[in-house]
């Protein structure tokens, strides 16, 4: 059907800009920004309720590009509706501290809700997103009044569906029957090595959508408006299941020579096929960044938005009105990112010699806290039984229900992925995921993202050692410690018993620029004694005094620095060595690198003086995390092999985690400085 002309002249304006950009920065993706001109205009025009001057408004709809390589075509549109991003904008598209850098980034330009570009990870986030409206909904909501009433939009790739990480949040998406959520597919055929019939044409992508739950349509003709739009208003409307709308387009439609070709997938048109285009078009190929002041006008979505605002403000007063104080209130921390007041009073403090697994230890503490973050959900990969992340009675979150408790079943990397998505989305504050370690491995894009976009959210991650035990090298993390350390911008806390398991729970959840990582032991673990020792509320400082065998004041002649289970066998070794003589023994507790690191020079010299340079490290893990605290003089007692199938205790010994060879290590250090 013949497009209306302002129609029309709006998506060929934002394919004249995708080509644009793409040519000025010589580097982009312009192909699938032009084929989805229709399909984006199409959503933001017609069904997405935002309001470009107000863009965190809690009951906007949300919108997720999972094919982030095609983000030119999303600058493009917020542009044009009215977000704050100039032309100029577009014009440093993928240059140096631009608001349009090569992949979406969230907190980095207006409108953008999540960080995409690896792909899969925005198609999950859209589900973490809707289930986060899922779960307000139910939260909040009342007979005839509706705070939370709102769409979660995606578009994703062939890539996207190709990742395995897709597949999981499709599962889990179509089990809980998120009605709210819509995704639109683009089936262009092209991938960057070629068409798709080398790698992705031996499955029926609808077919497999449909058998995970979903509602699923197919429009034959990216240019036909009509059938866009009736696809997108059945999949708004139903709402007993996520809805998938498989998209037929042409790669770099309507290039005369780039469409449907691999070479316009990730490079630029070159000058003379922007001219062609733009001559098929009806544009002048001399003009660059060219907008018809009538499509400003035409896909301005500042009225719309305004009004659409407005309405929801009206419905949220009313609403506040008649709710009960302490909802209205749960309502505003919520969205405000905190806790019910007195939360910190509630964790639990731990009496000295009792032996408890941090992991044990970390249940208690959430037990305690579990009142007073009415809106923190999440959970375990089928393992919350092990790693004992269960809100007591909060319910599960299921098709006819949703609790608080996420069953997220066997899928590590959608956890972390959907974890993301409703931490973006808002009002659930501190979201989780958790698994053993080990299986951190499988989750780590999500992770990397979640400490990208700055997301407060927490991963508990258990059975964080070799003293697991029986199950073997395959279940022992070895160079998980040093790996996740690697990320900038996650906080990596191993507690030393349970009460630094306390205050490990009260970092992660008072931080709030972004993610928090709990190692947590599957053995027992001595409680310490605090009265002799350092305060647990310490561990805010990353590592700290621990113990000394002597005058606090005076250097110490040997350091011994430890972290989660292995402290209070440090603890002895050092009391030990003491005992046998006239050293002078410190030992550090160091729960969390990254936050000691951001100590003031003069603090961490206080813990680990410069003139005291016999030193050991003590922790079962790759050894490199700590040659830079230990230096030249000192050593590591860590593991730089894999680990052994035997009881955890054996492993731990046969590795050299005792008393005694922890005594012997840092003997030899005195011996050789000596």
């Amino acid at each position: 059907m013949e497009q209306p002309e302002i129609s029309k002249l709006s998506i060929d304006t934002i394919r004249g800009l995708a080509m644009d950009a793409v040519q000025k920065a010589d580097s982009g993706h312009p192909g699938t920004a032009m084929a989805l001109a229709p399909l984006a205009y199409t959503i933001f025009k017609r069904f997405l309720a935002v309001d470009p001057r107000e863009t965190q408004w809690p009951d906007r709809d949300r919108f997720v590009l999972s094919s982030g390589h095609a983000c030119v075509l999303q600058y493009s549109l917020l542009h044009l509706t009215g977000y704050e991003l100039s032309l100029d904008d577009l014009q440093q598209f993928r240059q140096w501290g631009s608001r349009t850098p090569g992949h979406p980034e969230r907190g980095h330009t207006p409108g953008i809700e999540v960080t995409t570009g690896p792909l899969g990870q925005g198609f999950a986030n859209a589900v973490g997103m809707a289930m986060a409206e899922r779960f307000l909904s139910e939260r909040f909501n009342r007979p005839g009044q509706t705070p939370v009433d709102h769409h979660t939009y995606a578009i994703c790739s062939d890539g996207d569906l190709m990742e395995g990480v897709s597949q999981e949040a499709a599962s889990i998406a179509g089990h809980f029957g998120l009605g709210k959520l819509v995704v639109c597919y683009d089936d262009n055929r092209i991938t960057i090595d070629g068409s798709t019939t080398i790698s992705f044409d031996g499955e029926n992508h609808t077919a497999r959508l449909e058998a995970d739950g979903w509602h699923v349509q197919r429009v034959e003709d990216s240019e036909d408006l009509d059938a866009l739009e009736a696809a997108l208003a059945a999949g708004r409307d139903e709402a007993e299941r996520p809805s998938f709308i498989s998209i037929r387009s042409h790669i770099a439609y309507p290039a005369p020579h780039a469409v449907d070709t691999a070479a316009s997938h990730g490079a630029a048109l070159g000058e003379e096929e922007v001219r062609a285009t733009k001559e098929a078009m009806g544009f002048d190929p001399d003009r660059h960044f060219w907008v018809d002041e009538r499509v400003y006008e035409h896909m301005s979505l500042r009225d719309s938005g305004a009004k659409a605002r407005a309405q929801w403000q009206q419905r949220f007063g009313a609403w506040r009105e008649q709710a009960p104080p302490a909802l209205a209130e749960d309502w505003s921390r919520a969205w405000a990112g905190g806790l019910r007041d007195g939360w910190r009073e509630t964790l639990p403090k731990f009496e000295a010699g009792e032996k408890l697994a941090t992991r044990a230890a970390g249940q208690q503490a959430m037990a305690a806290f579990a009142g007073h973050a009415p809106t923190m959900i999440g959970g375990a990969a089928d393992l919350v039984e092990s790693t004992k992340t269960l809100f007591e009675g909060a319910g599960e979150f299921s098709k006819v229900h949703a609790g608080r408790n996420v069953p997220f079943g066997i899928r590590e990397h959608a956890m972390g992925a959907i974890v993301n998505g409703a931490a973006a989305h808002g009002g659930i504050v501190k979201p989780y995921g958790s698994t053993f370690l080990m299986f951190s491995d499988y989750m780590r894009g999500s992770v990397r993202l979640s400490a990208l976009m700055g997301l407060p959210v927490v991963w508990v991650w258990t059975h964080d050692s070799v003293g697991l035990g029986e199950d073997g090298p395959t279940h022992q993390p070895i160079e998980h410690y040093a790996s996740l350390r690697a990320i900038p911008k996650l906080w990596v806390i191993r507690p030393g018993d349970a009460n630094e398991t306390s205050q490990a729970w009260r970092m992660a959840l008072e931080r709030e620029d972004g993610p928090v990582a709990l190692l947590l032991s599957r053995q027992g673990v001595e409680t310490l004694d605090r009265a002799e020792l350092g305060a647990a509320e310490e561990l805010e400082r990353g590592g700290y005094v621990l113990w000394d065998s002597g005058d606090a004041a005076a250097a110490p002649e040997l350091i011994l620095i430890s972290t989660g289970a292995e402290v209070p066998l440090t603890l002895q070794a050092a009391r030990k060595l003491a005992g046998e003589g006239e050293t002078k023994v410190r030992v550090v507790s160091m729960p969390c690198i990254e936050l000691f690191e951001a100590q003031t020079q003069e603090y961490r010299d206080q813990v680990l003086p410069p003139a005291s340079t016999a030193r050991l490290a003590v922790e079962p893990g790759a050894s490199m995390s700590w040659w830079k605290w230990v230096g030249s003089g000192g050593d590591v007692l860590g593991i730089d092999r894999f680990g052994a199938s035997a009881p955890g205790t054996r492993v731990l010994e046969e590795l050299g985690f005792t008393v005694e060879n922890i005594a012997a290590r840092a003997g030899a250090l005195l011996e050789r400085k000596g």
